[in-house]
This record gives structure tokens, C-alpha cells and sequence, in this order.
């Protein structure tokens, strides 16, 4: 079993393929399985590595739980413990905290960031405020309905339904306020991010209920180099419903954003 001591804890992981690194960070529904549509695909052109964030999948918290503020110093240990001194990273919803908070902490390591579902931390009232909305009416929706798939999905496709549940039942239970924001925060990334400079592609489907379509309009509107995709007939989990379309957008981007010398170092 691939683990590695990092930051306190043994992390899992996997690496497939060969070419530049490109990192999948997985949401708070999933792990390093979640990405079964997606590794086969982009293996063909990069070293795709797959872990499970700490409290995840196979990884375990420390004694003393950190849970997702050790998220991007776990990433850290991860990638120096491979070798990895440049990447692009892919992160859906949770991943994105762990994504962004990478790049910031890290410059010049990253050349690319994809955030599918997320809104990397870019705010603003507007964005607060609708988020607050759909929230309320998450709420009244019945115990046990699946909000990172669409209606659609679920009725099109019950046996992927299915396999998405098992998936996310293989992680340990976390309280409900493990992602929660600080109340009294009321901050954005939008201007380190923009001072970065790397480029960013924003990933939504048009029927998200966890992060609603406009927010991730407004996070990319707040970032120069950001860029924006939004996907049809598709929910939270845009990777999962639509990943002919969600593979083929990002190795666009990718392939148009990659720097010369890793370019040339393609397979």
C-alpha cells in the first residue's frame, strides 16, 4: 500500500503514468477512487497522482485531529517526498481549499490550477449571499439525497449513483462542521490569486446545488487570468456526470497554459 509519512500522519497515494505532474485533489464526497474517470484518460499525457486527503479514504488524522488545515502542507510533504518540484492541479469542491492554499504557500510551483465545484476562496456579498440561499434549502431536502449528483443523473444513471454512494462511504465520518468558514469571516482570495498570477479554470455544472452556478461566475470575474466552463445537464459533481466533457476542457486548458520546458517534457 503506497503511504508516506507526512506532516504527522501516513498518507495514501497513487501515481500513474508518465510526462508533467498533474495532482487531482479529491471533494469532502470522495477520495483518491473518486477520480476513476478521469486517471485512465489524463495518464496518457501526465503523472497523474491521486491521494486521500487526512480523514479520508485510506488516510488517517493525527492524535490530535488538523483535519483540512494541514490539507495543503500534507500536499507539500507529499510532492517533496516524490520529487515533484512543478505541477498542475486538478481539485473538486473541498479539493479546492486544499489547491488554492497550496499555490499560495508554494509560488512557482504551480503552473496550472483547475477548480471544479469551488469557488477557490474568491467571494464577495453577492456570492455570500447565495450561498447562504441555497444552504437553507439544502436543508429541507430529504436525509440521504445524494446533492453532489443532479436529479437527472441519479434517475438516468442508478447504478453510478450507486457507486458514487459506496465511494464516499468508504470515508470516515466527519462532523458537520468540518468545512465550515469562520462566521465572522469575510475575506477572499481573488487578490492573492490574481497577484499570482497562475492561470485558473473554473469548472461548474449549470444544475450545482452545493455551489451555485453564479458564485463561481463571480470568483472567476474577480481573477484576470481566470477563466470560466460551465457544464451542461450536469451537478456538483461535474467530473463525475459529464467526464468526456470535463476531460476534454481541461486538457485544453492545460495543453494551451503548459509552460515550454514541460511542454517539451510530454511522453
Amino acid at each position: 500500500m503506497p503511504l508516506v509519512s507526512v506532516n504527522g500522519i501516513d498518507l495514501y497515494y497513487e501515481a500513474h503514468g508518465s510526462g508533467p505532474a498533474l495532482v487531482f485533489a479529491h471533494g469532502a464526497g470522495g477520495n483518491h477512487l473518486s477520480w476513476w474517470q478521469q486517471v485512465p484518460f489524463f495518464s496518457r499525457h501526465y503523472t497523474c497522482i491521486t491521494f486521500d486527503h487526512r480523514s479520508f479514504g485510506l488516510s488517517r488524522d493525527s492524535a490530535e485531529p488538523q483535519g483540512r488545515r494541514a490539507f495543503a502542507d500534507d500536499l507539500r510533504g507529499l510532492l517533496d517526498h516524490l520529487g515533484v518540484q512543478q505541477m498542475a492541479i486538478v481539485a473538486h469542491s473541498m479539493g479546492g481549499r486544499t489547491g488554492v492554499g497550496f499555490t499560495l504557500r508554494n509560488p512557482g510551483r504551480v503552473w496550472a490550477l483547475v477548480l471544479s465545484g469551488s469557488n477557490g476562496g474568491s467571494v464577495n456579498d453577492e456570492s455570500r449571499a447565495i450561498r447562504a440561499e441555497q444552504l437553507e434549502r439544502n436543508r429541507a431536502m430529504p436525509k440521504g439525497t445524494i446533492l453532489a449528483l443532479s436529479p437527472r443523473y441519479i434517475a438516468r444513471h442508478p447504478e453510478r449513483a450507486f457507486l458514487y454512494r459506496q465511494i464516499m462511504r468508504l470515508n470516515p465520518r466527519h462532523g458537520p462542521d468540518f468545512l465550515a468558514v469562520p462566521p465572522n469571516y469575510r475575506g477572499s482570495t481573488h487578490e492573492r490569486l490574481a497577484e499570482a498570477g497562475v492561470p485558473i479554470l473554473y469548472v461548474v455544472g449549470e444544475e450545482d446545488a452545493l455551489a451555485p452556478p453564479r458564485t463561481i461566475e463571480i470568483a472567476a470575474s474577480q481573477i484576470l487570468q481566470a477563466r470560466l466552463a460551465r457544464m451542461p445537464n450536469a451537478g456538483h459533481a461535474v467530473y463525475y456526470e459529464q467526464p468526456a466533457l470535463f476531460n476534454r476542457e481541461v486538457l485544453k486548458f492545460l495543453q494551451e497554459v503548459c509552460p515550454p520546458a514541460l511542454r517539451a517534457a510530454r511522453p
